[in-house]
């Protein structure tokens, strides 16, 4: 059962990435390159090594509070938190370049920031290790969020 959770907790996050990475590629390479970005607009490359790093965290951090966390209410809110959550990011991606919606995406991000500010505060309570893996994906998020935020802003 272990082994099962584990897997399942490192493949949906990955997952939720490959579909943002599926909706992101062609709006990438047309209308995304139209837009007025900001100079502290990363290159493209780093987004895929980053989320790839930042997914594998939230696999590990879900499956500390899925395997090792005691069972009860707080558990089972703390992991529908989290898979409620994973689908919004995934939706980001959605909005954004194939919807071709910056405005919305911004909505969309900072529903994500609120989700990850709570899913830290209930993964404290439940696994510190877990709470502290989601912290570079506050972080990053916080930056994607001034990024979207100065997208919007520019066009």
């Amino acid at each position: 059962m272990t082994y099962i959770r584990f897997i399942v907790s490192l493949l949906l996050p990955q997952l939720a990435g490959g579909i943002g990475a599926l909706f992101t590629a062609p709006g990438e390479n047309t209308w995304y390159q139209m837009l007025e970005k900001p100079i502290f607009n990363p290159p493209g490359w780093i987004f895929g090594p980053v989320w790839t790093i930042l997914y594998i965290c939230m696999g590990i951090a879900v499956f500390l509070v899925w395997n090792y966390a005691q069972k009860g209410k707080e558990k089972e809110k703390a992991l529908l938190l989290f898979w409620v959550h994973l689908v919004f990011n995934a939706s980001w991606s959605i909005v954004f370049f194939f919807l071709q919606s910056p405005e919305w995406a911004f909505i969309n991000i900072l529903i994500i920031l609120v989700f990850i500010y709570h899913l830290i505060k209930k993964f404290f309570v439940l696994n510190k290790k877990a709470a502290y893996l989601l912290i570079p994906y506050m972080v990053w998020v916080s930056f994607a969020t001034l990024l979207n935020l100065s997208i919007v802003l520019l066009n």
